[in-house]
């Protein structure tokens, strides 16, 4: 039983790291072409060029960090029942990876503008909802440091992050969609084109949708190390306590 356990987990992560070699190869190096003729050939967008590549990883990190706050406010849910360590620590290792893709999603949506728009920040509806919720989680963990009893810190992280994720939604899909702006997809914006309002090409949404498979992945795989990581620290503090 456990060779075969040792069997899946190679051939996932097999899996994974085609899917992500595919990913990185296909969306980076691809090229964009007025007529498309083949399999690897992109479409060529006006206004936007190789700056459209960047949905294949931009939108993926965005997706990671909103999914990352869901688990987190779940198992925030699951602890405030149960009282399980264990679900509190499942919570806060979804917080820390939801907090690094936040941080990615905002690098290469920066990088975005800067090509697009000539700076790396402008305080649009998008920047500045993004730039919130890094506030909002980051706060989290000032509060979490600053709380020395477990039971204490577990439960008022748990009520904070289930509090938090109630914004996430209006902070992400609502607010710079209703607001005017410089990002695709504002209120103001009637030529956002295929790259979002999804009707992309065949070609693209290929490695579009194998790139959030691959990402979705990757994110389950590091938030079960992530855990793992929580709980062996956390049992050498109090061995050495």
């Amino acid at each position: 039983m456990k060779e075969f356990f040792m069997h899946i987990d190679f051939l996932w992560k097999g899996l994974l790291f085609v899917l992500m070699s595919f990913v990185i190869v296909g969306g980076i190096a691809f090229p964009l072409v007025a007529q498309t003729t083949e399999w690897y050939h992109f479409p060529f967008i006006p206004g936007l060029g190789e700056q459209a590549k960047i949905i294949f990883f931009h939108v993926p990190t965005a997706w990671l960090a909103t999914l990352s706050f869901l688990v987190a406010m779940i198992f925030g849910i699951k602890y405030l029942r149960s009282n399980n360590l264990d679900d509190d620590a499942k919570s806060l290792a979804a917080l820390q990876i939801g907090m690094v893709f936040v941080i990615l999603a905002t690098i290469t949506g920066s990088l975005w503008a800067k090509f697009a728009w000539g700076s790396f920040w402008h305080w649009d509806p998008r920047e500045t909802s993004i730039f919130v919720l890094m506030l909002i989680y980051g706060s989290l963990f000032a509060l979490r440091s600053a709380i020395e009893n477990e039971d204490k810190r577990a439960k008022l992280s748990a009520v904070y992050a289930i509090i938090s994720f109630l914004t996430v939604p209006f902070f992400i899909f609502i607010m710079p969609r209703i607001m005017t702006g410089l990002h695709p997809g504002s209120a103001n914006d009637d030529t956002a084109g295929p790259v979002i309002d999804l009707k992309m090409n065949g070609n693209m949404q290929l490695i579009f949708f194998l790139s959030l498979t691959a990402f979705s992945i990757l994110y389950f795989w590091v938030w079960n190390l992530t855990y793992k990581s929580i709980i062996i620290k956390d049992k050498l503090s109090k061995k050495f306590i």
